[in-house]
């Protein structure tokens, strides 16, 4: 098989560095994604006001809702490509990769009509105040016409992380991610478009990483390349790639509603409290660096090296990238408890929206290392084809307890900071019932057994 040299294997040499290495480009264009998602909301609560402020600042449960789904559903193609690759399997490599486009293009169409159709009622069942809900439909409805862009950039990327390649995608993230600023700037501070320019600005970079990434794709040596006459579903690949991206899926979606009854209960306080909660979220925003590059890792890792039936290999890895994620996580946590006032600030300077971040950060950061663990166990278990385990964990914690105990103390008093309790409270407990799995569990031979079963069939 002719490997890409950009194309990394993950299943000889040193485990920390193949980690580390394929990590750190990762966490750079997570860097720069979330940098040009925070400007968004830096610009248009600088230029416009408080009411737009709330209205981009709180949507990330919306678009995470749609978005998540479809996004979970294509990480069953990435476990897929990294196993077969590590298992230098090029047939099935091949037509995981041309049914995994396929499949993105069509999630993006119906993306876009689920998004522009529906978004003004779930931001009324949402309980969005009447001042801000006009800013809010705007610029949800014109960032879902974007949808394609984000979905298929994110198919081409997670391509490209299977086999190894991290680099890339940080070179198209941050191309993106300057071109946003630019037109954010260009749109909101100097045309005064209002706050679905600033969505338009976003659409636009997506638009251009996802066109870059499959450019790559099609312009790759490796077993891996695109031709655009070979895109096309394959049923047993399609099969393959639903059954274990579909739990992630439905986690994704899962988790995104039990964020909008948090952000429902949010809203029924005040802007103030939309703007500085939100403001906050941008912040929280960092923390996920780490964990998310290194769940990531995990994913590729895990699934290369079942693959390659280097178990020992991936247990290895395992816990090396479960101890990284914590420390880092918790690192992120401490500093933005300390210096929140400040970071609060720049979005807003209102004490009023401030004081609500404040708030919020000073309850939930020094509990980061908990969500680093979750997320990570969660990327093994994934990499190892055990993708349901993740989703149960999480719909029970992150979903049902989530809900009932803010729904529960709502009721006792209507005070905000057990909105805020709910968070550490679930991944807590996420981590202990993760903690015990792991340490149970022979998830190490998972691949094994499903390869049988496919070989079977």
């Amino acid at each position: 098989m002719k490997h890409q040299s950009n194309a990394v294997s993950m299943t000889e040499g040193s485990i920390s560095k193949s980690i580390i290495s394929f990590a750190i480009p990762v966490f750079m264009g997570n860097l720069f994604q979330q940098l040009y998602n925070t400007v968004d909301s830096l610009i248009v609560g600088n230029f416009i006001g408080e009411d737009a402020l709330a209205a981009v600042s709180s949507s990330g449960s919306l678009i995470f809702l749609m978005v998540g789904f479809f996004n979970g559903v294509a990480t069953g193609a990435g476990v897929l490509i990294s196993k077969y690759y590590g298992a230098k399997d090029d047939r099935s490599v091949e037509a995981t990769v041309h049914t995994d486009i396929a499949f993105g293009l069509i999630m993006g169409v119906v993306l876009t009509v689920l998004g522009v159709l529906f978004t003004p009622q779930i931001l009324r069942w949402m309980g969005t105040p009447p001042d801000v809900l006009p800013n809010s439909i705007i610029y949800f409805r014109v960032y879902y016409l974007g949808s394609i862009g984000l979905v298929m950039y994110n198919t081409n990327v997670g391509i490209l992380q299977a086999v190894g390649d991290s680099r890339h995608p940080l070179y198209y993230l941050i191309f993106s991610s300057i071109l946003n600023v630019v037109l954010d700037l260009l749109f909101v501070a100097v045309f005064h478009w209002g706050v679905g320019s600033a969505a338009l600005a976003t659409i636009i970079s997506q638009f251009a990483s996802a066109i870059l990434s499959f450019i790559r794709l099609t312009r790759a040596n490796g077993v891996y390349k695109v031709t655009v006459k070979n895109i096309r579903l394959d049923r047993r690949m399609l099969g393959r790639i639903i059954k274990l991206g579909l739990p992630s899926g439905i986690q994704n979606s899962i988790i995104s509603i039990a964020n909008i009854v948090v952000q429902s209960n949010i809203n029924t306080f005040d802007v103030n409290a939309m703007a500085g909660c939100g403001s906050y979220s941008k912040l929280e925003g960092f923390a996920f660096l780490p964990i998310t590059s290194l769940a990531i890792s995990m994913t590729t890792f895990v699934g290369q090296n079942l693959g390659a039936r280097n178990f020992e290999r991936a247990k290895k890895g395992a816990r090396f990238g479960i101890i990284t994620s914590m420390l880092f996580a918790e690192l992120i946590g401490v500093i933005i408890f300390v210096f929140s006032p400040w970071l609060i600030a720049l979005f807003n300077s209102n004490p009023d929206i401030v004081r609500f971040g404040v708030r919020q950060a000073r309850v939930e950061t020094l509990f980061y290392c908990f969500l680093a663990f979750s997320h990570c166990i969660a990327g093994i278990m994934r990499g190892a084809g055990r993708a349901i385990v993740p989703m149960l964990t999480m719909m029970a914690c992150w979903c049902i307890v989530r809900v009932t105990f803010i729904t529960i103390m709502m009721r006792i008093a209507q005070v905000i900071d057990f909105v805020f309790c709910a968070y550490p409270l679930t991944w807590t407990l996420s981590s202990i019932i993760f903690l015990i799995y792991f340490l149970k569990a022979d998830w190490v031979h998972s691949f094994e057994r499903t390869k049988h079963k496919h070989r079977a069939a």
